[in-house]
């Protein structure tokens, strides 16, 4: 009796207090955009072996390249939108997050923003939060060695960066925004995900990336 008894109770739990599952995750509107194995709908623009996966994680190291986006989620073409990873930097750490992007190939990433992932890499003074070029910061809010979260948010013209649920940049594209020379395309479009190796003493991790359409 006392079997069943239990037996019952873990059935109605169950029913009442179902487990979050992949599928719970897609009905809230999330999409995986990394399996944690391979680099299955990501390339590389140069250096492939900056970018290695495995037990989950994306580790980025080893000189300055770009992993793109280019799996079949929207055709990785991506307007409004939310974006959510976890990240960990190691010291002297330098990555960044593009949106609204493409893969010119190699070089740097002219085309969309760059979210900043900089806690200790003292040659850079922009730090994690910042939306690069348009609204620095010169203080990180997290820490190396510690995995924190990271939430972008594209929605009409307003981008809003978050670190570990916290607004840190919260920014509306004016009509006719000024570009210095040579970033004139970091303007809201639509495009992909990338996400930056900096440097050979430089190394981030990632996981759980994930996005949720907005438009």
């Amino acid at each position: 009796m006392k079997r069943f008894t239990a037996i019952l109770a873990l059935s109605i739990g169950a029913i009442l207090f179902p487990t979050l599952t992949v599928a719970d995750d897609k009905d809230d509107g999330w999409v995986s955009l990394f399996d944690g194995e391979t680099l299955k709908g990501w390339e590389a623009n140069e250096k492939p072996e900056c970018f290695k996966a495995g037990g989950g994680i994306l580790t980025v190291e080893g000189g300055m390249a770009h992993l793109f986006y280019v799996g079949p989620v929207r055709k990785h073409d991506f307007k409004d939108f939310e974006f959510r990873c976890e990240v960990k930097t190691f010291p002297h750490a330098n990555s960044g997050i593009f949106f609204h992007t493409e893969n010119r190939g190699r070089g740097l990433v002219r085309k969309g923003y760059e979210a900043q992932i900089n806690n200790s890499y003292a040659a850079d003074p922009r730090k994690t939060g910042s939306l690069v070029i348009i609204d620095d910061r010169k203080e990180s809010p997290v820490k190396d060695n510690d995995w924190f979260d990271y939430h972008i948010i594209v929605k009409g013209k307003q981008i809003v960066l978050k670190v570990n649920g916290k607004t840190i940049v919260d920014y509306t594209e004016p009509a006719e925004p000024k570009r210095p020379k040579g970033r004139e395309l970091r303007v809201l479009s639509s495009g992909t995900f990338a996400i930056q190796a900096h440097d050979a003493k430089s190394k981030t991790l990632f996981r759980k990336i994930r996005v949720k359409p907005l438009d």
